[in-house]
């Protein structure tokens, strides 16, 4: 690990993956989830759930011990997180979107990423506590869901 950062051991992570379509990020994600060690995984909206071969495949087995749930509307996911105590945190390019890596992360965070193509719809944005991005250096201004997914939770993680 590069000596500028460290990590949070106590710091308490959940991902709430809403409208993805695809099942190969799906199982992306509960392979990031296995390595930042979070704690609960929410698939929202039409978002595919367990058992599925191309989930299994890319998650390497991860689904069989990441906790997960299923809700067909992405705000009871929220309002599940915020009962829990989690601030909501919207992975979108926004106007007023903070870096990721200069927000001063909560001790319990709730991420969340949408539509591959849509992202987090604006209601769910209006509901977080912040929006953050990944800044970009190309001509692309977007990663893939399950890549941006995978580079927030350990900017969540890691501390500098």
């Amino acid at each position: 690990m590069p000596q500028h950062l460290s990590v949070s051991p106590t710091r308490r992570l959940r991902l709430i993956a809403h409208n993805i379509r695809s099942l190969w990020n799906i199982g992306s994600f509960f392979r990031s989830a296995d390595a930042a060690n979070i704690e609960h995984v929410y698939l929202t909206g039409y978002t595919a759930v367990p058992p599925r071969y191309e989930i299994t495949k890319t998650a390497l087995g991860a689904e069989e011990w990441i906790p997960w749930s299923q809700y067909a509307d992405v705000m009871d996911a929220v309002k599940h997180a915020r009962d829990s105590e989690f601030s909501i945190v919207s992975l979108e390019r926004t106007d007023s979107s903070i870096s990721l890596y200069e927000y001063e992360w909560d001790d319990a965070v709730c991420l969340i990423v949408g539509h591959e193509i849509d992202g987090v719809p604006k209601a769910v944005q209006e509901s977080s506590d912040a929006t953050v991005h990944i800044p970009m250096e190309g001509k692309k201004q977007s990663l893939n869901v399950s890549v941006a997914a995978g580079i927030a939770l350990s900017a969540a993680r890691n501390v500098a």
